[in-house]
């Protein structure tokens, strides 16, 4: 006698929180760092994420697009988050390690 097969069900994504679920989730990247008295937020850039050229702080050179790098802004700045993440900049990995 044949077995009979039962049909998995898929589960769905969950979808009630989107938004929220991903900010959550880009946040989970984020670490935090104390540098000269100073806190700063670094955000690893993958090398899928990085569409733009852009001129490292550290050694002046440029940042290819496709290049891993790091994105930092202050974290205890004294006019607002909104002007902290005006000010970010993009680093190579490696000159941030070593500022």
């Amino acid at each position: 006698m044949a077995r009979s097969r039962s049909r998995s069900r898929r589960r769905e994504p969950d979808r009630s929180g989107g938004e929220d679920s991903f900010q959550r989730l880009l946040a989970g990247w984020k670490r935090s760092e104390t540098r000269g008295g100073r806190e700063w937020t670094v955000q690893p850039v993958s090398t899928v994420q990085a569409v733009k050229e852009y001129t490292c702080p550290g050694c002046h050179r440029t940042i290819a697009p496709q290049t891993a790098h790091v994105v930092v802004w202050r974290a205890d700045g004294v006019l607002g988050e909104s002007a902290d993440l005006a000010a970010r900049r993009h680093w190579h990995s490696h000159c941030w390690r070593i500022a």
